[in-house]
């Protein structure tokens, strides 16, 4: 059998599975190119950006109320804690989502009008109204996954 231009003989010796084999004593020629190394699917820059989008749509919700109700957000809307609405650190102001709560199957559509710096896990922060419907608001965190459905203009 003949590889990259080493000749390599087969023998009918037994060889275990599990045991790496020698190295042959002969050398590759200094002609021949080396393999390239192809790195891992999960070091490649599409799968690194694929696998940070998946991040930005699983993870832990929270709730924000009435501190912040009719307080101005970062899109420049007034907060309604009882409106269908949330926080994202990334998604365009506008966007509109659908969070599925990973614990109970309930959903909710909201709009992302604010931005904020959320604790490490958390991907979202909803309005109270919006944690209401999920019936999240008692125990104040939930597993959610986001199913994004339209992207705002900003």
């Amino acid at each position: 059998m003949v590889l990259a231009g080493v000749v390599v003989t087969m023998t009918t010796r037994t060889v275990q599975a599990d045991v790496m084999a020698p190295k042959p004593a002969a050398s590759v020629p200094p002609s021949i190119p080396a393999v390239p190394v192809v790195a891992p699917d999960s070091l490649t820059p599409r799968a690194t950006k694929a696998a940070q989008r998946k991040s930005l749509l699983r993870g832990i919700a929270s709730w924000y109320g009435s501190v912040f109700h009719g307080r101005k957000t970062a899109s420049g809307e007034r907060f309604d804690m009882n409106a269908m609405t949330a926080c994202h650190p990334t998604l365009p102001f506008g966007t509109l989502v659908r969070v599925v709560d990973l614990k109970n199957g309930r959903s909710v559509i909201v709009k992302i009008t604010d931005r904020g710096d959320l604790p490490e896990g958390r991907i979202l922060d909803l309005s109270y109204g919006a944690a209401q419907k999920l019936a999240m608001t008692e125990e104040g965190l939930a597993p959610v996954r986001l199913d994004v459905l339209s992207h705002g203009a900003r």
